[in-house]
């Protein structure tokens, strides 16, 4: 068989041969993961963890809690977010959980008067019927769940529709709805537009947390998100505050308020919910 001959059957079993197996293993994780949120869904089995944001001077007193949606598979365990929101965010099933965490996040301000509460969403959800007529059906029932509602969208995903994102948070600020800008650093924020969108919340990223009071990096990158917050009169919050050290030092920096487990892990029965088995989650 001659050179060219031998290229020509090379190429046939190139073209032949499967792909990476890393990546053929990965799709079958994702539609597996895909698979066991849809089976939660039609099963009702989703929940908010709840994780309580603090004072940074006064850590016993909390300012709200953010509610966090889990999973809960076949077996009865937990699963966060981290495990199965990137493979649902672009599908239709991210607007379908946008829509639990919301309707659950609702009716717990509506059981609890006293509370304040953040609930996660994308900015793919504005514009979806469904979200809209839970938000809008909520707040015409009790017009008063509105100031106590934050609503938490990431940089990267506000970024993604700043033109959809700015109209959608101005007409909802009207009804007292705040928002926060969450994984603040961690996306491609265009600082241009910060000016516009007029966040109540920025949530400084918790890449910029971990062991800042030793890391002069980060030191630096979040005094300068600090300054971004104290100039556009935004409550600034520091993610994933897990030592007393790294919260002396974020205290003594001037930031609002202070999230992480050394405050509280995410727990499906905080103490002000009903009695019942108190699962970290």
């Amino acid at each position: 068989m001659g050179l060219g001959a031998g290229m020509t059957q090379k190429r046939k079993l190139d073209a032949a041969s499967p792909g990476d197996p890393h990546d053929f293993a990965a799709d079958g994780i994702e539609r597996q993961t895909l698979r066991m949120v849809e089976q939660a869904l039609r099963a009702d089995r989703l929940m908010l963890a709840w994780q309580p944001v603090v004072v940074a001077s006064e850590a016993a007193r909390t300012v709200f809690h953010e509610g966090l949606i889990r999973v809960l598979d076949e077996t009865g365990r937990i699963i966060p977010a981290r495990d199965f929101m990137s493979a649902v965010e672009t599908q239709d099933l991210g607007r379908l959980i946008d829509c639990v965490s919301l309707e659950k996040g609702l009716a717990t301000l509506a059981r609890h008067p006293g509370l304040r509460l953040s609930i996660n969403m994308s900015a793919r959800s504005i514009g979806h019927s469904r979200w809209m007529q839970i938000l809008q059906g909520a707040l015409r029932a009790d017009p008063d769940l509105g100031p106590r509602l934050i609503l938490e969208i990431t940089e990267s995903s506000a970024m993604e529709v700043p033109e959809l994102v700015l109209p959608f948070m101005d007409a909802l600020q009207r009804a007292g709805i705040s928002f926060a800008l969450d994984d603040f650093g961690a996306g491609f924020t265009a600082f241009r537009y910060l000016k516009d969108f007029f966040f109540d919340i920025i949530k400084i990223d918790g890449q910029f947390i971990r062991n800042i009071h030793r890391d002069p990096d980060n030191q630096v990158l979040t005094q300068a998100m600090l300054s971004v917050g104290r100039h556009f009169d935004m409550l600034t919050v520091a993610e994933t505050v897990e030592t007393a050290e790294e919260a002396e030092w974020l205290c003594a920096a001037g930031v609002d308020c202070l999230q992480g487990y050394l405050f509280g892990r995410p727990c499906t029965q905080p103490a002000w919910q009903a009695t019942g088995t108190r699962l970290i989650a």
